[in-house]
């Protein structure tokens, strides 16, 4: 059989996906940028970058969602339809942190 994961295995992993699209929002460095360092000439990387992060994100949530795994708590209840709508649209670039004015960066 396989290994026991330990009950707070996907809520670090949720953590991580939200820390990496919130990076990838803000341009700022993630693993993506050192797997693909030619990318960062092409005009479309930032969107790539930022869709490659927003599916990893929906993956951890997809896996809490199948094991009964609290992930709600994690965001604001604007972010979690967000999630559970599934599209990256330009409005959840633009609003993910709420409102443009009171934006929370990450570090």
């Amino acid at each position: 059989m396989g290994k026991e994961i330990p009950a707070d295995f996907f809520v670090t992993k949720l953590n991580e996906a939200k820390v990496h699209f919130e990076r990838a929002l803000d341009c700022k460095h993630t693993d993506f940028d050192d797997l693909y360092p030619y990318m960062i000439e092409h005009p479309q990387f930032f969107w790539y970058k930022r869709y490659v992060a927003w599916s990893e994100l929906l993956t951890v949530v997809k896996l809490c969602k199948e094991l009964d795994v609290e992930w709600e708590q994690q965001f604001s209840q604007q972010q979690v339809d967000y999630i559970n709508k599934r599209v990256m649209s330009s409005k959840v670039l633009d609003y993910w942190f709420e409102t443009n004015d009171t934006k929370e960066h990450v570090g």
